[in-house]
C-alpha cells in the first residue's frame, strides 16, 4: 500500500518525529506497542536504574579529547560536540514528502582533519560484544539528520561507530572506596543509507496503517490482555 493511502488511517495526535533509537529497540519489539506510541502517545513506563547516569559519565569523560585519547583504532580527529539535538528535513517515502522527520539526541560528534564528521554512540554493556549491526539504523538516522538538517548547515558524515565500555573487575580495598576496571572497545559501522531508507519505509508504513497484531512474546500486550480478562473494564 502506498504511503499516501496509508496516511488516511492516521490519527490527529500522531507523532511526527521519529526517534533514532525507535528504529532499533522499538522496531525490534512489538509493532502494536510501537503503533500505539506513535498514534496515541501510549507507552509503558520503562525504569532502567543507573543507565542514564553511566551514559552521562561516559560521554562527559570524552569532552575535549582527541580520538587518540579515546581508542587507538579511531581515525584521527577530535570531539566536536556531545549530547546535541538533531532534526532532519521531512522523510521521503515512495517519492512523496511525508510529515515525518528524524529527531533525537546524539552522544558524540567527531570532527576530522578532512572537514568531515563522525557519529559515535556510547554504550555501557555488561559484556563486550559487537552490536554494530543492531545499532546501525540508529546511527545512520543521526547521520541523515546531520547531513539533511531542518535548519543550519549540513555536515558530511564519513564515520559511524560504537564506543563500548564493559566491566572487567573491581579494584580497591575493602576499607575504602572501590573502582571498576573497564574495557573500551571500538566497533565501526559501515555507512548504509539505503538500508536506513528501507527501515524508514517499513517503519512509517507500520505507524501510518491500521493497528498491527501484537508480537507473540510481548509481555506488555500479554499483561493488558490478562488484566482485561480478569477485571473487564475496571
Amino acid at each position: 500500500m502506498a504511503y499516501e493511502k496509508k496516511m488516511q488511517t492516521t490519527t490527529a495526535g500522531a507523532r511526527e518525529f521519529i526517534s533514532p533509537s525507535d528504529l532499533t529497540f522499538s522496531w525490534d519489539g512489538c509493532h502494536r506497542c510501537l503503533w500505539l506510541y506513535y498514534n496515541h502517545q501510549v507507552k509503558a513506563p520503562l525504569f532502567m536504574p543507573l543507565v542514564a547516569d553511566l551514559a552521562d559519565m561516559q560521554e562527559l569523560s570524552y569532552i575535549g579529547k582527541t580520538t587518540a585519547d579515546m581508542h587507538p583504532a579511531l581515525p584521527e580527529g577530535k570531539v566536536h560536540s556531545h549530547a546535541g539535538f538533531v532534526q532532519s528535513k521531512p522523510i521521503i517515502v515512495d517519492g512523496v514528502e511525508t510529515k515525518f522527520a528524524i529527531r533525537g539526541k546524539y552522544d558524540l560528534v567527531m570532527e576530522f582533519p578532512d572537514g568531515t564528521y563522525g557519529v559515535i554512540d556510547c554504550k555501557f554493556q555488561a559484556r563486550d560484544n559487537d552490536k554494530s549491526g543492531f545499532y546501525s539504523p540508529q546511527l545512520e538516522a543521526y547521520a541523515l539528520a546531520l547531513e539533511n538538517p531542518a535548519k543550519g548547515e549540513p555536515k558530511k558524515i564519513s564515520s559511524l561507530g560504537l564506543l563500548v565500555w564493559s566491566p572487567v573487575k573491581i579494584r580497591g580495598a575493602s576499607s575504602g572506596n572501590f573502582g571498576m576496571e573497564l574495557k573500551c572497545s571500538w566497533y565501526p559501522i559501515e555507512r548504509n543509507p539505503e538500508a536506513l531508507q528501507t527501515r524508514l519505509n517499513e517503519f512509517i508504513g507500520v505507524i501510518s496503517d491500521s493497528v498491527p497484531p501484537s508480537k507473540d512474546n510481548c509481555e506488555q500486550c500479554r499483561y493488558i490482555s490478562n488484566r482485561r480478562e480478569l477485571l473487564g473494564n475496571e
